[in-house]
């Protein structure tokens, strides 16, 4: 940290020109104990620092907290930050605890800026011309067969698969946290779980739980299979892909951490020629089968990776959840509903998930 870029920042902070007086780790000045003593506590979160400054003629002293990477939730900069922003807006709130000052963010040139007076945060995006991937998949429900540029553009979608997770990752801790996440988080199975409502003909709360048990096994089957991290896209469904002209297209709404399984992003794409096939003819068949089968055997085929067919299934059931929900999707038949969350149940409850089962899959 450089002293110049400090004594800048905490004179936005505070108004009126710092002079710092100390600028060092917590505790590492001072008397020494006068015999050595274990150390207690072997892993923190986060290196404080001590800063002393004259302010005003008033001299001060605060403490600098980062937040280190690595496991329990804190391996991308969002988790950090996310904790850091809430620190600051929650730490002054409760009585008798310590105030926060400020919270504050690294800038590229070494430099420090404050966020302390922030509500909300956004994203900007370059945009880019396209039609939405679903827009086809209703053109083919419409017409009940497929054209030479859906089967064109199915291959480029399962190609691209292909490509990203051609890249693996090395650090086996974010393999564990996706399976995790897959689990726990609030956008996957048990937050998906949550949002269905109660009192639901096809599905009841004791469903639900039995749902979330077996994908807790299945947690626990996944998470020492390190091996397959891969760089993912973590949403790749049909409304997040913008095709122009042929088979020219592009990406949005990357989701939930750069590295992954292989399995997430391949399992958001064909549950949806399973979804459009069940509202069409009430199974996997026509077209919609074709698709189906063409992703995958492009996939399979380019990849080699059939393990695949041993991980998939938990993406799977999450991404079930999702088209039956009654929030995500609140007009669907009875008949549609029942059978996506029987697909659900019927893949968790197999070991090795079978392309040519799947209408036994959404048997009761």
């Amino acid at each position: 940290m450089q002293l110049d870029k400090l004594r800048e920042y905490l004179s936005s902070v505070f108004g009126a020109d710092v002079e710092v007086r100390y600028f060092g780790e917590l505790g590492k000045r001072g008397i020494k104990p006068a015999k050595p003593r274990a150390k207690l506590k072997g892993f923190g979160y986060g290196v404080p620092y001590e800063i002393r400054f004259v302010v005003r003629r008033e001299l001060k002293s605060v403490i600098l907290e980062t937040m280190r990477p690595g496991g329990f939730g804190h391996e991308h900069f969002s988790d950090r930050a996310g904790i850091l922003l809430w620190q600051h807006s929650a730490f002054s709130r409760l009585p008798r605890h310590v105030k926060a000052v400020d919270v504050g963010a690294f800038t590229k040139d070494e430099g420090m800026k404050s966020l302390g007076d922030c509500e909300e945060f956004f994203v900007i995006t370059q945009r880019v011309k396209g039609r939405p991937y679903f827009l086809d998949l209703d053109g083919v429900m419409e017409r009940r067969q497929l054209a030479k540029q859906d089967r064109e553009r199915c291959l480029v979608l399962s190609k691209y698969l292909v490509e990203i997770h051609s890249v693996k990752g090395d650090d086996a801790g974010l393999y564990i946290r996706r399976i995790r996440d897959l689990v726990g988080h609030g956008e996957c199975i048990m937050g998906l779980c949550d949002s269905y409502p109660g009192g639901l003909e096809y599905i009841s709360d004791n469903g639900l739980c039995k749902i979330e048990r077996s994908c807790v096994d299945w947690r626990w089957r996944l998470k020492r299979k390190t091996h397959r991290v891969k760089q993912v896209h973590g949403d790749y469904h049909p409304w997040n892909i913008l095709f122009r002209r042929g088979t020219g297209f592009s990406v949005i709404d990357r989701s939930r951490g750069e590295w992954g399984e292989a399995a997430d992003d391949v399992s958001a794409m064909t549950i949806n020629y399973l979804f459009y096939s069940l509202r069409t003819y009430g199974e996997l068949r026509g077209p919609f089968e074709e698709l189906f089968n063409l992703f995958w055997e492009n996939y399979l085929n380019e990849t080699g990776d059939q393990e695949i067919l041993e991980v998939i299934q938990p993406f799977y059931a999450w991404r079930g959840l999702v088209v039956a929900s009654p929030i995500w999707y609140p007009n669907l038949s009875l008949d549609v509903r029942v059978k996506l969350l029987n697909f659900v149940r019927n893949v968790l409850e197999t070991e090795r998930f079978s392309l040519g089962e799947i209408n036994s899959y959404i048997k009761s």
